[in-house]
């Protein structure tokens, strides 16, 4: 038996790998080639596959993105990187963003080779996700455009043609709203602590200050001084004392008076201007007027009009920081007892579900490779010719490898009961089933903090009871599972649903817009966002001193903002409420029991190849 021919691709594989390593200064780092998405995490790092062919695309994307890479695992400390990470998902998507840029442009200041290898893994990306064809902002995801523009101002190189226009689309803004703060880009490239400051800063002015969290420097200089203040209670005072009295033997007399002088005239002509220019501040021309940061409403990028009385006691908050682990074990255990004799039921569905999509990836096939599995229906031509060349098939990339599936769950009060156990139960299957297909799934769900408003009423009724004030509780945004997050280190988090309190009003709008923008920034091609909810947006002290279809309203306006700009695909399934009066997309079922069946049936038809399917499946109103 003759010995089979080696791949011709090794010696570059390996000549890759090699040189990555080099770059990342990681001598024990394992390089691997497989068509998952690329990364890495300690001493692993995954590349893009490179088949026998090699193609010119091929080894230029393995080259770009093993640079990108090893660049990233060098200048990048991971720890100080955390130190200064914004808490919010827009403010955080920004800084990794600029990071990753940073990381490249150090790079290419000692290799300017890698920059050309960067450019064809980004413009890969970017025909890849259409960036090409966008018409606007909206299309156009902000913290990409910020890194190109950190990249281009660090390394004087423009971003290739079929990115360009996510960096012409957001440019005038970056530029006029936080050019001053990215003019020294290149000098902070080096220091990571120092860059990473300028990214808080470019953040803020980009209207996101809100989510950026405590500043750690503040934190680190307060226990600083109080540390030196403890340890040696006289030495700041000598210090500033000989400081003091050194400044006082290098002045003359006349220098003395003459500051005094210049301190008093000063004072005379802030004053003056005070009280003589203050309209000059209406006349700014408007090349000098602040921008309003996007989006342009304070509250709702759906609606203008929309208002909230205060966003002092909302909180967006993880499920496991609500209770502790052991009530979080006991509460899953709970769950599992509750729903004992559905799990049958729920687990055939899973697996009918799990079927079907790893059936729509067994049917695609590229045929007539020269390299790939055997494809045995061609093989008779081969024994009837023996000179015909053995045909060889690869299955094509599925398209729900590159997606991501948020569920949004109602946590409101009248879910309480098997309704929101039988959620919870659907949501462990789903996540579980769809992990196991490669498509990353989020959890989240929404309620208030309290009912009747809690300290957002008492704050309002404080300052006199103002007319119309908007939104008037207290939101309580709970994070289940991030989409990155293995789904067996967060199972006991859905038990949380079961606890006693949590469940209370219901404002659905914002939290449809929350989840939305938090897909936004995600780097999956197809993004999903399923809504299950029992009815209609109640929080009864905001419909007490607003229009009785106030929160409604909103709740229609984002729905018709999300189905609009079609960067997200929006489905709902309505508990014993018809749903189908809101979204375009919906189902309503009678019976909770219904539940899973419906979640299934309507993922494993967004699934389906066949429009024609997608389409009978996404038009199903009702359910039994």
């Amino acid at each position: 038996m003759s010995k089979p021919l080696d791949n011709p691709a090794d010696p570059f594989k390996k000549a890759l790998a090699e040189a990555t390593k080099t770059m990342a200064d990681a001598p024990d780092l394992t390089v691997t080639y497989t068509v998952d998405p690329s990364g890495y995490s300690g001493d692993q790092m995954r590349l893009p596959q490179v088949s026998r062919r090699m193609t010119r695309d091929e080894i230029l994307l393995a080259r770009g993105t093993g640079d990108a890479l090893a660049l990233r695992k060098r200048h990048h400390n991971e720890a100080l990187a955390a130190r200064y990470a914004p808490r919010g998902e827009m403010a955080r998507a920004l800084y990794e963003a600029m990071e990753g840029a940073r990381c490249e442009a150090l790079g290419a200041r000692e290799m300017p080779g890698t920059l050309s290898n960067i450019d064809h893994k980004i413009a890969w990306e970017a025909e890849r996700k259409g960036y090409a064809q966008i018409r606007s902002q909206s299309e156009a995801p902000l913290p990409v455009a910020a890194a190109y523009l950190v990249r281009e101002l660090a390394t004087g190189r423009p971003v290739p043609a079929a990115a360009a226009k996510v960096l012409d689309l957001w440019r005038p803004f970056i530029e006029q709203t936080a050019g001053a703060d990215l003019e020294n880009v290149d000098h902070v490239l080096a220091d990571q602590a120092a860059f990473a400051r300028m990214a808080r800063r470019v953040i803020a002015d980009l209207g996101y200050a809100d989510q950026l969290g405590e500043d750690p420097d503040e934190d680190q200089s307060d226990d600083a001084d109080a540390e030196d203040a403890e340890n040696d209670p006289e030495a700041g005072d000598n210090q500033a004392r000989d400081e003091q009295e050194q400044d006082d033997s290098d002045a003359t007399p006349e220098r003395s008076q003459e500051e005094q002088q210049d301190q008093s005239q000063t004072s005379v002509s802030q004053d003056e201007l005070s009280d003589q220019e203050m309209g000059d501040e209406v006349d700014m021309p408007q090349a000098d007027a602040p921008l309003e940061p996007p989006p342009p409403p304070a509250y709702s990028q759906a609606d203008p009009n929309y208002t909230v009385f205060s966003t002092d006691f909302d909180e967006e908050i993880e499920a496991q920081d609500l209770a502790e682990p052991a009530e979080l074990e006991r509460l899953r255990a709970y769950l599992d007892q509750q729903l004992e004799p559905l799990k049958g039921a729920v687990s055939r569905l899973a697996n009918k579900l799990q079927r079907r999509l790893q059936a729509q990836q067994n049917r695609s096939w590229e045929f007539d490779r020269e390299e790939g599995m055997l494809d045995a229906g061609r093989l008779a031509r081969v024994v009837a010719n023996p000179t015909t060349p053995l045909s060889f098939k690869i299955e094509k990339d599925t398209e729900f490898r590159d997606t991501v599936v948020t569920l949004l769950l109602d946590n409101s009060g009248s879910m309480r009961g098997r309704p929101i156990s039988i959620a919870a139960i659907c949501a462990d299957v789903l996540a579980r089933t769809l992990e196991r297909c490669s498509v990353k799934v989020e959890i989240l769900g929404f309620t208030t903090r309290a009912w009747k408003g809690g300290q957002s009423r008492e704050k309002w009724l404080a300052e006199g009871r103002p007319q119309q004030p908007g939104r008037l509780n207290d939101l309580r945004h709970i994070v289940y599972k991030r989409a990155d997050a293995p789904w067996r280190r967060v199972r006991s988090n859905l038990g949380l649903m079961m606890k006693e309190g949590l469940l209370k009003e219901n404002i659905d709008g914002e939290a449809l817009e929350w989840a939305h923008r938090r897909m936004l920034a995600r780097p999956e091609a197809r993004k999903i966002l399923m809504v299950i909810s029992d009815g209609a947006p109640v929080d009864d002290s905001t419909l007490s001193v607003n229009p009785a279809v106030y929160l409604e309203k909103h709740l229609r306006d984002v729905i018709a903002m999300v189905e609009k700009r079609r960067a997200v695909e929006l489905i709902a399934i309505g508990i014993g409420h018809d749903v189908t009066r809101y979204y375009q997309h919906a189902v309503t079922i009678t019976d909770v029991e219904q539940l899973a069946g419906a979640m299934t049936e309507q993922l494993a038809g967004l699934f389906d190849s066949d429009p024609r399917a997608r389409a009978r499946v996404l038009g199903m109103r009702k359910a039994g």
